[in-house]
This record gives structure tokens, sequence and C-alpha cells, in this order.
């Protein structure tokens, strides 16, 4: 089963999305273990939605790749993502 989860930046612009997926993803490569990334404005912020094989491979990109990304790269996004999880997302179905 898939791991989903959506990180929601308060106030976030596409030109801070930009900068850093740049930083988190080299080469517009999805890191190991991301199946699916999509992204975009909604109300208030910005939205990023991704499939990921695991909970573990989603927790190491957390904390080895985008969490010091954040804090390092000038012009991204700022502050902790709320986020929201499912776990034992059934990708066949969700496709239907």
């Amino acid at each position: 089963m898939a791991y989903l989860t959506t990180n929601f930046f308060e106030g976030g612009t596409a030109d801070q999305y930009r900068v850093v997926l740049g930083a988190a993803h080299p080469n517009g490569v999805l890191p190991a273990g991301q199946k699916y990334h999509f992204s975009g404005p909604t109300e208030g912020g910005w939205l990023v939605v991704a499939v990921w094989d695991s909970k573990e491979s989603y927790d190491h990109f957390m904390s080895e790749t985008l969490m010091p990304t954040l804090s390092q790269v000038s012009g991204g996004f700022t502050g902790t993502p709320q986020r929201r999880d499912v776990e034992d997302v059934d990708i066949a179905a969700a496709s239907l």
C-alpha cells in the first residue's frame, strides 16, 4: 500500500515552490520512494501532494532533505508546513 501526504505552506507562492523544488528535487528527479508529486496554488497558500511507497521513505525525505533545505535556501517557503497524511492508500482504487 502507498502513503499519501499533503503539505500546505500558508502564504506560499509559485516562486517559493520553484526555489524549494530545485533544491529538494535536483535535476527534476523524484527522491527515492516518491511515486507521484503534484502541487499548485490553493486558497491561502501552496499545496504539495505526494504519493510515497512507504511512510518511512517520506519521513526520511522530510528529515534528511526537505526540512534542512527549507532552512538553507533563500527565497523558498518559510516555516513548517501543515501536514495531512493518508496511510495505506490503494492507488488502483484511487485512480478510478
